[in-house]
């Protein structure tokens, strides 16, 4: 069994643990080489087989394993937009949903930058507009955007994180539902925003992307 499989079910179970992926919802992939694996369709997170992985190559062709996730274009499309990204995490996440049916803040970033940590591990995180789950359309217009971004919300639908390790992805994700937790908590209040300078100094030390 190789090292990216148990990283996979690992993270699936993570994720599951801390109540992120809902009943079959979410899909994990990771990068092995030139194939990409990924949960299968209808996986439960949280029991997920090392040995029971869909294999793609890059642009989407089953490999071997059961049927992949129906989500697997926009997994696609992340590796495609950057060669060093090593794995995609989409999951259900009750509060990044929750944005996800709001208006954007910006054209690049459908949240603020209400803190460090979103900075740090996210960056700017553009919505995307609605699609039916698993329609490669969707996947085409966010591999199309012509500005840097490692993670996006999915119109009425919930986020999706990419990462330079499995690690990073599962990181990315987890820092967005608790930014949109956040958001949401606020309410009305006005936040005190992170000011230029300060976004810049986090984004140059943590190479993470930010336009604004």
């Amino acid at each position: 069994m190789s090292e990216a499989r148990r990283e996979l079910v690992a993270a699936g179970a993570k994720l599951a643990a801390l109540g992120l992926s809902p009943g079959s919802s979410g899909n994990l992939s990771i990068r092995e080489g030139d194939r990409m694996l990924i949960t299968p369709t209808g996986a439960d997170l949280g029991d997920l087989d090392p040995d029971g992985l869909a294999e793609l190559s890059p642009h989407g062709d089953h490999l071997g394993g059961p049927k992949p996730s129906k989500e697997f274009p926009l997994h696609g499309a992340f590796y495609r937009r950057d060669p060093a990204a090593t794995a995609v995490v989409h999951l259900h996440s009750r509060h990044a949903a929750g944005v996800a049916c709001l208006a954007p803040w910006s054209p690049r970033s459908a949240i603020p930058p209400l803190t460090p940590y979103f900075v740090m591990r996210v960056g700017q995180c553009p919505l995307i507009p609605y699609a039916a789950p698993g329609d490669p359309a969707q996947a085409e217009l966010l591999e199309a955007l012509d500005f840097d971004f490692r993670a996006a919300l999915l119109q009425n639908h919930g986020p999706i994180a990419s990462g330079r390790s499995l690690a990073a992805a599962v990181d990315a994700a987890v820092e967005l539902e608790e930014v949109a937790a956040l958001l949401l908590g606020l309410g009305q209040h006005v936040p005190r925003l992170l000011e230029p300078a300060e976004i810049t100094a986090l984004t140059t030390r943590y190479g993470t992307p930010w336009d604004h």
